[in-house]
């Protein structure tokens, strides 16, 4: 097989054999990686030109039931300072952000039992009600169907709930006490009912091969979510997986690149992660097609409480000095700032 005639058929296809996709990372080297993020480029400046869209997120509370092995806030953490944010403190976040031009934000947080879906519906139908020409993604892991109809139903329109691998049995290791069946349940159920969707994986996960990468991006194009979010891993020094290696920036980019093809209308976000580990490695994201950053709202007293792994940039950062800066790396990147909604392409208003 030829490396570059692969990722011309990825291009023209936006498809791919697993065999194809499994020699392509096998096989990839700088060479081909530049070839790629060429393609994807091009792709994304299709569909979407060179638009980076602009997501406002408010961290509004660490507690969390779970126990992931790899998570800094992992239930049974007890070195982690806790807090939830009130109600008020969540709005105060969202009319800074509106004032700052955000127009979508996301209310992201462990699965903390606190926020019953009375509590949460009432959130969302308070910003909602104050802003109404925003959109309101969710990522509070898993949670009934019924809840997630109740908080569809008050307003949210969006909600982010990577699938972490598509492999069974290294999802069951990671995740101790979690059903891989309950976690696809999840994702149908929200696509069912309406939201627009987001799965994704983390890139360099322990025990993680390039078979398993194949099955990640065999699941997206099967399951076809309207966002992906992909980042590496990186450890956090209070969990399990404190001693192992953080996944790469080469790898992720590459993994952002081989999405965009398969899927050429997703939005793709330029995660916090990437800029953790390399200082350019949210501008490397965008290059390689993705089109979202995640600028943080929350009040600067809790940011560096929400810590999943270690080494978290702008944990100081006030709010519109988050948006200077990301906004300045964007424009001298060569892509252009838009703090509209940023719907998919397909999406049914």
């Amino acid at each position: 097989m030829d490396p570059i005639a692969l990722i011309d058929e990825l291009y023209e296809k936006n498809n791919l054999s697993d065999e194809g996709l499994l020699y392509l990372l096998d096989h990839m080297d700088q060479r081909h990686q530049h070839y790629l993020v060429e393609r994807a480029h091009d792709t994304r400046m299709r569909v979407y030109g060179n638009r980076v869209f602009m997501r406002g997120l408010i961290e509004f509370t660490n507690y969390c039931k779970r126990n992931c092995t790899y998570c800094g806030i992992r239930r049974e953490n007890d070195k982690v300072e806790r807090y939830r944010l009130t109600p008020g403190q969540i709005m105060k976040s969202a009319e800074t952000g509106y004032g700052l031009g955000y127009r979508t934000y996301v209310l992201q947080g462990g699965e903390d039992p606190y926020f019953t879906d009375e509590r949460l519906a009432g959130i969302i139908e308070a910003i909602k009600s104050r802003f109404p020409d925003t959109a309101l993604t969710l990522s509070v892991g898993e949670r009934s169907r019924e809840s997630y109809q109740r908080l569809f139903d008050a307003g949210a329109d969006r909600y982010l709930l990577r699938h972490e691998t598509a492999s069974r049995e290294l999802y069951e290791k990671l995740h101790p006490g979690m059903s891989y069946d309950n976690r696809h349940r999840c994702l149908l159920d929200l696509k069912d009912i309406g939201y627009q969707v987001g799965a994704g994986f983390m890139v360099g996960l322990p025990g993680q091969g390039n078979k398993h990468l194949v099955e990640d991006l065999r699941f997206l194009k099967s399951f076809r979510p309207h966002m992906v979010g992909i980042g590496p891993f990186i450890p956090h020094h209070d969990t399990l997986l404190k001693e192992e290696p953080a996944g790469t920036v080469s790898q992720t980019v590459t993994l952002l690149a081989m999405v965009r093809l398969l899927l050429p209308e997703v939005l793709l976000p330029a995660t916090t992660a990437l800029g953790s580990l390399d200082n350019l490695g949210r501008e490397m994201g965008i290059q390689a097609g993705a089109n979202v950053v995640m600028p943080n709202l929350s009040p600067t007293e809790v940011r560096d409480k929400y810590l999943l792994y270690d080494g978290k940039i702008c944990t100081g950062d006030e709010a519109a000095e988050c948006r200077q800066c990301i906004e300045g790396r964007i424009t001298q990147a060569g892509f252009a700032i838009d703090m509209t909604r940023g719907d998919h392409p397909g999406w049914r208003a």
